[in-house]
């Protein structure tokens, strides 16, 4: 049902960071869409979520299902560290029209797998809307292990992908033997095409805020079996995809969108601007790949 190039989309805010930008955030998708990606996320670790009110939560949820209007799918970041909260906003997303619900681990509280599987099993029996799990320990403290997955597979029959950013090829391939229904995407723009070998069919990509096009070709390319294509575009864009995490993500795409007039590239604390001489990295590299002037 996920396959292809899924956006892990920012979230635009006025040049004070105080307010979400909500014309940004429609060019923005505008942007996305005419590039031929499969679908958006928004309201995950790109798009700050962690320094969203619960109400601009839900606006930014609601705003994407409508500027979107079913060109690509939605799928939505509905999770918490709180179990209960994460029902709450993905019912919010269901209701709102989503095409699914992206829920990262628990963070924080550092449960045990039983209590992994426990949280996202009373989500998946709590709200009637396709889940994608995403498991990023650098951020959570905690992995998901391939076991644990696959026992929530084979239990939970809406969770059907899976959005792997633990940087581990032997993890993911794991978890592709242990559930070879779940579909298996990518969450780091750098192991996209390692990931496409071993049966994933996609990437929730940072990239492709700035340059939705390469992604989107790329994976068409594999699709039709034309690798070295895929190839060809991995390794021209692998630079690019350095650089937009020489700093915490989301702080260079936003500032590289911000450079190309997409939004403000304004942050929330305890985000704040890039350094001066990455900066300067950024802005050279973006020269490169002709993003800006």
């Amino acid at each position: 049902m996920f396959s292809g190039c899924y956006v892990a989309t920012i979230t635009p805010f006025s040049s004070n960071g105080k307010e979400i930008d909500e014309i940004a955030l429609k060019n923005l998708l505008e942007f996305l869409i005419s590039a031929g990606v499969a679908g958006v996320v928004p309201c995950g670790s790109t798009g700050e979520s962690a320094t969203l009110s619960h109400e601009e939560h839900e606006r930014v949820i609601a705003l994407t299902v409508k500027y979107v209007n079913q060109r690509v799918k939605v799928v939505a970041g509905t999770g918490s560290n709180n179990t209960a909260e994460a029902i709450k906003l993905t019912e919010f997303a269901r209701k709102a029209g989503c095409d699914g619900a992206l829920l990262i681990s628990p963070y924080y509280n550092k449960p045990t797998q039983e209590g992994l599987y426990r949280h996202f099993r009373q989500v998946s029996e709590s709200v009637d809307i396709p889940i994608m799990l995403y498991n990023i320990p650098g951020r959570t403290a905690v992995n998901i292990e391939p076991e644990t997955i696959a026992r929530l597979v084979q239990d939970c029959p809406n969770i059907i992908a899976i959005k792997e950013a633990s940087g581990n090829l032997e993890q993911m391939a794991r978890i592709k033997m242990l559930a070879p229904r779940l579909d298996l995407l990518s969450g780091d723009d750098a192991l996209t095409l390692p990931l496409l070998a071993i049966g994933g069919v996609g990437v929730v990509s940072v990239l492709a805020n700035i340059a939705p096009r390469p992604v989107v070709e790329m994976l068409a390319s594999w699709e039709t079996n034309d690798r070295a294509r895929a190839q060809e575009i991995y390794y021209q864009y692998l630079p690019l995809i350095k650089a937009l995490f020489i700093e915490t993500n989301p702080i260079p795409v936003k500032t590289a969108a911000g450079l190309m007039g997409l939004c403000q590239p304004d942050l929330r604390l305890p985000l704040c601007p890039m350094s001066e001489k990455n900066r300067q990295v950024l802005t050279n590299i973006l020269r490169e790949y002709q993003l800006i002037k």
